[in-house]
Order: structure tokens, then C-alpha cells, then sequence
């Protein structure tokens, strides 16, 4: 084995969903960095030319193309795409997310309840639906899904966005199983406390930030950047014996620290 190349996507095609900032923003930049050629994808077109042309102006290949994770018609439109510019697809990383409603479980509106649904869980899974046909007309591929900690271990007062990350752990689960015949691989990060715009209300408290950091065994919020290598590892050949497997990335929050 050429233990050079593990980390190479050199001539393979990534989707990334969520594309435009955050953790999503980032992986796409690691996967161009590497050598793939890079959808970046979100609801916003012009967000992801910006971050696409930012991928150009390096050397690297990146492409925009916009579609709303939890409208079907959109994803279908997306994928019929793929499968015309580039006859297929290598890797989908599901990272689009939205978490509207911060309060006690019982009280969630309907509205945010069928937001975070079709966001967080039916778009992941559509989306995955069909990446797994065009991955074996290409013999294998791989799939990554960012969920949370809270799948593992509700967050307070974010029930349903908790339920839908528990949920996309056992999709990934489902997908793993049903697909390594056909030589994909289907696994998951849980990220922890990342500083993205979902988690800007509490970066705003300094006293709060300190009590929650304080606590982790490492003693700092997480940034995008720490979740790329995890997710190009999992969608790499360096990873091409496991599946079905989650990542957690969370300073040791699920170790006993925490708040």
C-alpha cells in the first residue's frame, strides 16, 4: 500500500451539503486542498460561489450549486445534475443542519418540529438515497455524516434538534449495513461545542463560555477547522475497512466533562 496517497481524493467528485460557512465550509476546503473536485452546496447560490471561487482562486476545482437540503425537488434536481456534469458521485458529506427552537421538548412548534425534520434527517436521507445508486454504477464510495453529541446525549432545552442527530447516527447505521456490499462506507462525526453561527447566542456570554470550557479535559471551544481531518479520514482509503462507525470530536465532553 502506497501510505502516501491514503488522504488523496485526487480525481474523485465530493458533495458537500452546508457548504457555504461553518464546518461545512471548511471540509469542502480540506477535500479541494487534497485534491478533489468540490460541490459546494446550501440553500444560498451566491454564498456558494463565494466560498467556491475562493477555492479556485487557490488552484483548487470547486464548483456552486445550490439546493435546499429538505425540499426533494431540489435534491433530485441536484443529484440529476451530478449525474450529467460528472456521471456520478465519490464522496457526500451530509453537514447541512438548522436547530430553530431552543426550549423545553413539549413546548416545540410544529413548524420548527417539521423545519428540523426535513433539514437535519429527511434531506441527509434522500440525499444519501441517492448518492448510494450513483456510487455503485462507480463501483464504491463513501458517505459522512455530521450529527452531534446530542445524539448521543440530548443537549438541554434542543429535544427535537437531539433527536434528529440520534436519529441520523442510526441511518448511518442502516445505510453502513445495507451498502458495504457494493463497496461504500457510511459513518458520522458528533461534533461537540463548535464555534459556527448555531452556537453564537452562547459565545456571546463570557461567563457562561468559561463555565462550559472550563470543564472540557480540553479546555477550549472547538473550531470548524478541528472537524476536517476526521471526515476526509472516514471518506479516505485510509479508512477503507471501517463503516458503520461513529466519531466523536468534542474535547472529551462525552468523557464526564462538561457543564
Amino acid at each position: 500500500m502506497d501510505y502516501t496517497k491514503l488522504m488523496d481524493f485526487t480525481g474523485k467528485t465530493v458533495l458537500v451539503s452546508g457548504a457555504s460557512r461553518g464546518i461545512g465550509e471548511q471540509i469542502v476546503r480540506g477535500f479541494a486542498a487534497n485534491g478533489a473536485k468540490v460541490i459546494v452546496s446550501s440553500r444560498d447560490q451566491d454564498a456558494c460561489e463565494a466560498v467556491a471561487a475562493s477555492i479556485r482562486k487557490a488552484g483548487g476545482d470547486a464548483v456552486a450549486k445550490a439546493a435546499h437540503a429538505g425540499h426533494m425537488e431540489a435534491v433530485n434536481a441536484l443529484f440529476d445534475w451530478i449525474d450529467a456534469e460528472f456521471g456520478g458521485l465519490d464522496v457526500l458529506v451530509n453537514c447541512g443542519g438548522t436547530n430553530p427552537f431552543f426550549g423545553l421538548i413539549g413546548d416545540t412548534p410544529e413548524a420548527a418540529f417539521d423545519k428540523t425534520i426535513d433539514v437535519n434527517l429527511k434531506g441527509p436521507f434522500y440525499m444519501s438515497s441517492r448518492a448510494v445508486k450513483q456510487m455503485q454504477k462507480r463501483g464504491g464510495g463513501a458517505i459522512v455524516n455530521v450529527a452531534s453529541i446530542n445524539g448521543i446525549r440530548p443537549g438541554n432545552l434542543q429535544g427535537i434538534y437531539s433527536m434528529t442527530k440520534a436519529a441520523m447516527i442510526n441511518m448511518t447505521h442502516a445505510f453502513a449495513r445495507e451498502y458495504g456490499k457494493d463497496g461504500i462506507r457510511v459513518n458520522a462525526i458528533c461534533p461537540g461545542f463548535i464555534a459556527t453561527k448555531m452556537t453564537s447566542v452562547f459565545q456571546q456570554n463570557d461567563e457562561l463560555m468559561d463555565k462550559i470550557t472550563s470543564a472540557f479535559p480540553i479546555p477550549r471551544v472547538g473550531q470548524p477547522e478541528d472537524m476536517v481531518a476526521g471526515v476526509m479520514y472516514l471518506a479516505s482509503d485510509a479508512a477503507g475497512f471501517t463503516t458503520g462507525t461513529t466519531l466523536v470530536m468534542d474535547g472529551g465532553y462525552t468523557t464526564g466533562g462538561g457543564m
